[in-house]
C-alpha cells in the first residue's frame, strides 16, 4: 500500500488537483449555453448603440429643394445682366436660350468660346483638318479648307502663336425656334508670320504681337443630344 502513497507521489497528485482547481476558477465550467466564436465575433460587431453607426455606403442625397432652383435662377440672371451689358435684346435673346436649353449659362457659354477660337484659328494656322471638321459648320469649314489648300498649293507655310484674349464679349443671341444662336467678338493677340515656299516673309512678323478681331456666330439644336456648338458664320472685323 506504501508504495502507492509514498511521499513523492502524494505531492504531484495534491499538485494537479492545485491546478486543475485554478484551471476551473479561471475558465469555469461548460453550461451549454457558451457562444460559438463565430457567435462572440458578432457581437462583438454588433454596437451598443445604432444611433452612433457610421454607414460604409451613405444614403441617396436628398433631392435638390426649391431654394436650389431659386439660386440658379438667381445666378442665370445675374450672369444675363453681366453677359448682355445693358443690352435688352441681347437680355431677352440669353433669357429665350435659357428657357429653351436649361443647361445653358452664358458665362459657361464664353468660356467654351474662348476656347474654341483659339483651337479653330491655331487649326486652320496648321492646316489641322480635323480639329476644324468637328468645330465647324459645313460651309464655314468648306470657306476654311480652300484657303487651306490654296497656302499649301502656293507652298507657303504659317508660324502661329496664339497669345490670348483681352476682350471677348456676347453681341448677339436669339432663339429661332429650331436652333440657338450667339455670336461673339473676339479681340485676339496673336503672333503671325507667313513664308513662302522658299522661307521669304511674305505677311506678319514673327517678333511682333498684333491684335485681331472677329465676330463669330455659333449655333446648336436645344432639342438634340449633342451639346456642342458649332461655328456657323464669321465676320472678319479688322
Amino acid at each position: 500500500m506504501d508504495e502507492f502513497f509514498d511521499i513523492p507521489t502524494l505531492i504531484v497528485i495534491g499538485v494537479a488537483i492545485f491546478v486543475l482547481f485554478r484551471l476551473r476558477q479561471v475558465l469555469g465550467s461548460r453550461t451549454g449555453t457558451e457562444r460559438t466564436p463565430l457567435q462572440r465575433a458578432q457581437q462583438a460587431q454588433k454596437p451598443a448603440n445604432d444611433e452612433k453607426v457610421v454607414q460604409m455606403r451613405p444614403t441617396p442625397a436628398p433631392q435638390p429643394a426649391d431654394g436650389d432652383a431659386e439660386r440658379r435662377a438667381l445666378k442665370l440672371n445675374a450672369e444675363i445682366e453681366q453677359f448682355s451689358h445693358g443690352n435688352a435684346e441681347i437680355a431677352t435673346g440669353l433669357k429665350a436660350i435659357a428657357e429653351a436649353d436649361p443647361a445653358f449659362s452664358p458665362k459657361s457659354f464664353l468660356e467654351g468660346g474662348k476656347a474654341a477660337y483659339e483651337m479653330i484659328v491655331t487649326a486652320f494656322a496648321t492646316g489641322d483638318r480635323k480639329t476644324l471638321r468637328n468645330l465647324l459648320e459645313k460651309d464655314v469649314y468648306d470657306g476654311f479648307e480652300r484657303a487651306m489648300a490654296e497656302r499649301e498649293a502656293a507652298g507657303r507655310k504659317v508660324d502661329f502663336t496664339f497669345v490670348g484674349l483681352p476682350k471677348v464679349e456676347i453681341s448677339d443671341a436669339d432663339y429661332d425656334k429650331r436652333e440657338v444662336r450667339v455670336a461673339v467678338k473676339f479681340n485676339a493677340e496673336i503672333v503671325q508670320a507667313t513664308r513662302d515656299k522658299d522661307g521669304t516673309l511674305i505677311e506678319g512678323n514673327a517678333d511682333q504681337v498684333q491684335t485681331i478681331a472677329d465676330e463669330w456666330t455659333f449655333a446648336r439644336n436645344p432639342k438634340s443630344r449633342d451639346p456642342n456648338w458649332k461655328l456657323v458664320a464669321t465676320n472678319q472685323l479688322s
